[in-house]
C-alpha cells in the first residue's frame, strides 16, 4: 500500500487558511447546485411536511405503491416531482 503524505510546512497560514476555505466553498456551491435539480430528492421527514402528512400516512401510501421510495442502505428518499405527479385533482 502506498502511503499518501501531506507536506504542510510549505504552505503558510493564510494559504492553508484559503485552501481550506476554497475547497469548502466549492462543496457548498456543488451541494447548492444539487438543489436545483429537476428530481430533487426529499427525506421522509421532508416528504411528510411537503405533502402536510404524518409518517404512518407516507409509510402506508409508499406500502400500497400510491407513491414510490427510493432507498441508499436503510434510508428512504422521495422524489419531489413524483410527488406532485401523485397529486389528483380532488372532485369536491
Amino acid at each position: 500500500m502506498i502511503d499518501k503524505q501531506i507536506i504542510l510546512e510549505v504552505l503558510s497560514k493564510e494559504e492553508l487558511k484559503k485552501l481550506i476555505g476554497d475547497s469548502i466553498k466549492e462543496a457548498m456551491d456543488f451541494k447548492e447546485s444539487l438543489k436545483d435539480l429537476k428530481d430533487e430528492l426529499l427525506t421522509r421527514e421532508e416528504a411528510c411536511k411537503f405533502l402536510k402528512i404524518n409518517s404512518s400516512t407516507l409509510w402506508h401510501w409508499t406500502k400500497k405503491g400510491k407513491i414510490i421510495s427510493y432507498g441508499i442502505a436503510s434510508r428512504k428518499y422521495y422524489k419531489k416531482n413524483e410527488l406532485l405527479d401523485t397529486l389528483v385533482e380532488s372532485k369536491y
